[in-house]
């Protein structure tokens, strides 16, 4: 900006600024002093004030005031302030002389204005001096002396100069101390950085150094558990030879035992043997024996004797064993030496009888009588045996050796059945892929194992194992295996499983019930409720139980020409295996088994279901099958255990649905049938002959058929 633009302006603003009345130095910056020490001084101006105001622009000053008239105002202020800083100064008259020179030399006033304007336009030599306005566009000033005039103006250039430099001073010592504060934050940023290094550095190393103490622990420890798995190992090493030596000892010593055992036993059997060989021998010398009493009475009175001494005798060494102890090789002799004795009085006492036999040849014609009544007396006896014997086969005549033609017809069918629902599933049995494999074996699993379930103390379980199988034969997904299984997964699988399911019952009743007969009940209760809602199952269980169980159609099957001895005993229930044929004890109590849940299903019904009435095979069939099997001549064995058993479950079933017609039923058993039963029995095979007896005279007496264990337990009938 030009001078004279800022003329004005430079004093008012000297006027209005507390740095008028502060006494100027332009050397307190030389001497290190602070900008503000001589604020309190008195008003002075310097002796190169005029220059200032030279510099500032060449414009005369007409008048002793500081405004023209033609103005139109004064700056009475300014005039003022003027005037006090003139009155002020000491240098007034030096003021004048420059005033004069300068008004005396106009021509150093021009150069001085080209200097001013040169210094302008170095100061800003971007300012264009043709744009500088002429004085002729300023307002009318005039100083009232022009000489003071300069000298302010140079005073505040002077300031100006001197702000400037302040200014830089300042800036110059922000910028030091902006570096020194950059240099101090960078030292310290590079001191931080290597403090953090050295507390990395020093946890790397307490880390470490933590690390491997931890490996040595760890290999410590793990050599310490070496050898404690070491010492384990040799001890478990020694406790198995140990355990090896006393499983040894024991089954030495066990084998001892058996031996001793069986030593004992043969022995005790031996004993037995000639205990009662001495109790035969000891009555032959009783008197009341035929041929004894021709011994003289004090003979027969010592052999008598002695015979008791033996047999108290030998009676002492019997006693210790019905203690529970087998009789020593000490005893045997005893016993032993007993019997040769026992032995040489009966041959001592036969020679006296064989002496005395000779008197008594003078009663040969009484002999002859009693030989003469003798023989009437045996064609009297064969003359009864004989009628007897016309009688037992005049009875015989009309009992059939097989089923009625019905019954067969009816069995026949079931088995065909059976034999084309095991066809059906053909298909799903000969799958060898291992999804359809999977899908048999899941399907078996969830027929089988409801089944199995189902025992004499299930009684709670008994509606939730129905109700799985109900949902399975009804093509509804089950849970087997831990996952869901549904019979309609396969085209053939409701086959399958009504077969795998009838067969799981029938082997229930051969196996469960043949060990526990009150299992018998329950199996029963839940076979005739899926009997009633799936009639299919309930005819593949009957043609399961006739093809195991013959007897329950009733069957005897008879040999055909051509039949392996073998074959034939499978047709006859018998189980047949490399081994040979199972026992007759075995046989029978499956036989039984399957007989006796036989007789629970024809009189139970499932007591949870919708429908009403009698069992879906009901009492009718079991009336058949008793009539039928009076109809037809007993077997050994098999007709008395069957027919107990039968009668033991279902007797009181019958009972109340028939009353008088089956007790004459059961006295046409008791009567008629019965001694068939033990006129084809032997004497070995007479314990179910005598149970089947005790029962029809305990029945006939009291009138009355107990019900069988089991049956009218509330978990049967809900509550």
């Amino acid at each position: 900006m030009p001078s004279e633009n800022l003329r004005w302006e430079t004093l008012q603003a000297l006027k209005n600024s507390p740095k008028g009345n502060i006494t100027y130095d332009p050397y307190w910056s030389e001497r290190g002093e602070d900008i503000l020490a001589g604020c309190k001084d008195p008003l002075s101006l310097s002796s190169h004030s005029g220059l200032i105001l030279e510099r500032l622009g060449p414009v005369p000053l007409q008048k002793s005031c500081f405004l023209s008239s033609s103005s139109g105002g004064s700056s009475p202020g300014l005039s003022e302030e003027n005037s006090a800083s003139v009155s002020s100064s000491g240098s007034i008259p030096d003021l004048n002389a420059r005033h004069s020179a300068l008004s005396a030399a106009p021509s150093l006033n021009a150069e001085r204005e080209q200097a001013v304007s040169d210094e302008v336009k170095d100061e800003d030599p971007e300012e264009d001096v043709s744009n500088v306005p002429t004085p002729a566009s300023l307002p009318s000033i005039s100083l009232l002396s022009p000489k003071a005039m300069e000298t302010a103006g140079r005073i505040i250039k002077f300031e100006e100069e001197q702000r400037g430099k302040a200014k830089m001073a300042l800036k110059r010592r922000q910028e030091m101390h902006e570096k020194l504060v950059a240099v101090v934050a960078s030292s310290e940023s590079e001191q931080l950085k290597r403090f953090e290094e050295f507390m990395e550095l020093k946890q790397r190393q307490e880390f470490q150094s933590m690390r491997d103490m931890m490996d040595r622990e760890t290999k410590e420890s793990i050599g310490r558990q070496e050898k404690l798995k070491e010492e384990q190992r040799h001890r478990l090493k020694i406790l198995n030879l140990r355990l090896r030596e006393a499983e040894q000892q024991r089954l030495r010593e066990a084998e001892l035992e058996r031996q001793r055992q069986t030593d004992g036993r043969e022995r005790l059997r031996n004993l037995n043997t000639i205990q009662e060989e001495i109790l035969q021998l000891n009555q032959l010398m009783e008197p009341s024996t035929q041929s004894r009493t021709d011994l003289h009475p004090a003979s027969l009175s010592s052999y008598c004797t002695r015979g008791n001494q033996l047999c108290s005798q030998l009676s002492e060494v019997v006693r210790k064993t019905a203690e529970g102890e087998f009789p020593s090789v000490e005893d045997m002799t005893v016993a032993e030496r007993a019997l040769h004795e026992m032995r040489a009085l009966i041959r001592l006492m036969q020679e006296e009888v064989a002496k005395a036999q000779d008197k008594k040849k003078k009663d040969e014609e009484d002999e002859e009588q009693r030989r003469k009544q003798e023989e009437l007396q045996a064609q009297q006896e064969a003359q009864k045996k004989a009628a007897e014997s016309a009688k037992e086969k005049a009875k015989r005549k009309g009992l059939q050796n097989s089923a009625e033609d019905g019954t067969l017809k009816w069995y026949k069918e079931l088995q065909e059945s059976a034999a084309r629902c095991a066809q059906s599933f053909e298909q799903l049995n000969a799958a060898k892929d291992a999804q359809t494999k999977k899908l048999k074996l899941e399907l078996q699993k969830s027929a089988s194992i409801p089944v199995s379930q189902i025992s004499s103390n299930s009684g709670s379980q008994l509606r939730e194992i129905f109700e799985k199988i109900d949902k399975l034969l009804s093509g509804r997904a089950v849970v087997s295996g831990g996952r869901n299984v549904s019979t309609s997964q396969h085209p053939q699988g409701l086959d399958f499983v009504s077969f795998k399911l009838a067969e799981k019952f029938v082997k229930q009743g051969e196996e469960e019930v043949a060990s526990h007969h009150e299992a018998a009940f329950p199996i029963a209760v839940v076979a005739s409720g899926v009997w009633e809602l799936h009639p299919q199952v309930g005819d593949l269980i009957l043609a399961h139980l006739h093809k195991k169980c013959p007897y329950a159609v009733p069957h005897y099957p008879p040999m055909k020409d051509g039949t392996a001895v073998e074959d034939y005993q499978r047709i006859l229930g018998y189980r047949v295996d490399d081994s040979g044929v199972e026992g007759q004890d075995s046989f029978l109590k499956r036989m039984s088994g399957m007989i006796r849940l036989y007789a629970a299903v024809i009189q139970l019904r499932w007591p949870y279901g919708s429908k009403q009435g009698s069992p879906p095979h009901g009492l009718s069939n079991g009336w058949r099958w008793l009539a039928q099997m009076l109809n037809m001549e007993p077997l050994a064995d098999i007709t008395a255990t069957l027919l107990f058993d039968f009668l033991e479950v279902c007797g009181n079933a019958l009972m109340k649905q028939y009353q008088s017609q089956f007790w004459k039923l059961i006295l046409l058993l008791k009567e008629e049938y019965f001694p068939r039963i033990e006129a084809v029995t032997s004497s070995g095979q007479m314990g179910s002959v005598i149970r089947l007896k005790q029962f029809l005279d305990t029945s006939l007496q009291s009138r009355q058929i107990r019900p069988p264990k089991g049956q009218l337990n509330s978990m049967f009938w809900g509550s």
